[in-house]
């Protein structure tokens, strides 16, 4: 899908600077102090227009959410989101989601959540995915031990090529839900591609799965 270019968006995410981190490299290490109160952080890669960030925020004040969007033209709608649930534990990153590393210091995070990431279908493309090894390596590095990783997608190629990789890894899969809508969860925040695609009847997929201590 082809994203509109937003000319204004640059300015809008700088009047914003309240919700979206304008030096994010810098807070590596210490993200608790850029929070009112010092909770424990949920990361969010790929946020889109933020609905689900935004509902999250609202459902757990006591959690401190970051979500990553590297889109200006797509950002700018989280940032709306965010503004008009009033929520004031949400921080956005207008950056590309790559090196981690980078972005936050080792056990700095307690949850990563992977909403509909890009299937990435083509065997070349592999290591795209954002549950291939690599992205795994980083995502152990940054959560705290136990720290756990939800993922929810409508592609079930994706989501079994990621159970495998998740227990290739060494990772604990702690939850596997074939049809999350069935379960008809009163807490389950959707975000803007869950609705479009339980609207044309498809099944929703999630998993939870955790690295275990290492000893």
């Amino acid at each position: 899908m082809r994203i509109r270019n937003k000319p204004w968006a640059d300015d809008f995410i700088k009047e914003n600077e309240h919700i979206v981190e304008q030096s994010p490299y810098s807070q590596k290490g210490k993200w608790k102090h850029v929070f009112q109160e010092d909770q424990p952080i949920h990361l969010e890669i790929g946020t889109g227009k933020g609905q689900f960030i935004a509902g999250m925020a609202k459902q757990h004040p006591d959690i401190n959410f970051i979500g990553i969007e590297r889109v200006k033209s797509v950002i700018v709608g989280a940032i709306k989101k965010v503004k008009n649930e009033d929520v004031r534990n949400v921080r956005l990153l207008n950056v590309n989601a790559k090196n981690l590393s980078d972005l936050f210091a080792d056990h700095e995070v307690d949850r990563i959540y992977l909403n509909f990431s890009d299937p990435w279908p083509k065997k070349r493309h592999t290591k795209r995915r954002l549950t291939y090894h690599t992205f795994l390596e980083q995502y152990q590095k940054i959560l705290k031990p136990n720290g756990d990783i939800v993922l929810k997608t409508d592609n079930r190629h994706f989501f079994e090529y990621s159970l495998v990789s998740f227990s290739k890894f060494g990772m604990m899969l702690d939850e596997v839900t074939l049809d999350l809508h069935e379960l008809n969860d009163p807490k389950n925040v959707m975000t803007e591609y869950e609705e479009k695609f339980s609207e044309k009847g498809n099944p929703i997929y999630r998993c939870q799965a955790h690295f275990p201590e290492k000893q």
